[in-house]
Formats: structure tokens, C-alpha cells, sequence
């Protein structure tokens, strides 16, 4: 006794069909990765770090002042150069922000600096994806390999 069950999988197949499409280019979701990781940056900035960075030294704050810039500029924002310089950037299969400020390196990973190296200044991460922000990644990408943008 021979029995035959046809299962009708065309839906299934043009559903994968459509899936190995959108994995094969992912340019459009690494994109929305990217605007989503120089919005996280932004806030970086806004928030003074997420968690919040190391306060500036009675130094730096007496240089603000005799400099004229007073307290009225946040961390890291003192002409906003740096954060301006932040721009978002994609390929087919990287999302990224990157900059090209000439002092970036040391306010992000912190160091010695200045003439002789004798001022030590903090990491202050800006660069930076706080868990809500890699939950929204998460999010970008699921939507786009179930519903597409």
C-alpha cells in the first residue's frame, strides 16, 4: 500500500525566497543601524554619558572660566566640534560611526596628554551603545528579515 501526502510549501518557499533576499543585501537595515547608533551618540553627548562620565577636574574648570566658556558648556561640548564631527556610515554588511576630530582617541579611551604628557584625562566613552540602544538594534534588524523597511 502506497499512500501520497503533497504538501503544498510554496508559500513556505517564496517566504524564504524572500528572507535569503533581504539577508544577501542587508545595506538598508545596516543603514537604519547606523542612524541608530549615531542617535545613541547624540544622546551620549546630551547626557553627559550613559552612564555618566567622570566630572571635569577644578582645573579644567578654572580654564573654562579664565578661557570665558564658564560653565555653560557640558563635558566634551565646549565648541561642539567633536560631537559634530560624529557621522554615521554603512555597507552592505557593517553599520558604523566614525570621526575624524584630531582628539577623539583620547577623550574616548582616555590617557596622558598635553606637553610632556603630564595631564591625565578620563575616559569618557562617547562612542558608545547603552543596552536600550543595542535592544533597538536588535529590533531594526528583526523587522527588517520578517517585514522588510
Amino acid at each position: 500500500m502506497l499512500i501520497l501526502i503533497t504538501v503544498d510549501d510554496s508559500g513556505a518557499k517564496a517566504m524564504l525566497d524572500t528572507l535569503q533576499g533581504r539577508v544577501a543585501d542587508m545595506s538598508p537595515v545596516m543603514k537604519s543601524i547606523a542612524a541608530a547608533m549615531h542617535d545613541a551618540v547624540e544622546e551620549n553627548f546630551e547626557q553627559e554619558g550613559r552612564p555618566k562620565w567622570m566630572p571635569l577636574a577644578p582645573a579644567t574648570v578654572k580654564q573654562r572660566e579664565k578661557l570665558g566658556y564658564g560653565g555653560a558648556h557640558p563635558i566634551l561640548q565646549r565648541s561642539g566640534d567633536l560631537a559634530k564631527s560624529i557621522v554615521p556610515g554603512h555597507t552592505a554588511t557593517t553599520a558604523f560611526v566614525s570621526t575624524n576630530w584630531p582628539y577623539a582617541a583620547i577623550h574616548q579611551f582616555g590617557g596622558w596628554a598635553g606637553r610632556g604628557r603630564k595631564v591625565y584625562i578620563p575616559a569618557r566613552p562617547f562612542l558608545k551603545l547603552a543596552d536600550d540602544d543595542i535592544a533597538d538594534i536588535e529590533g531594526l534588524i528583526g523587522t527588517y528579515l520578517t517585514k522588510g523597511l
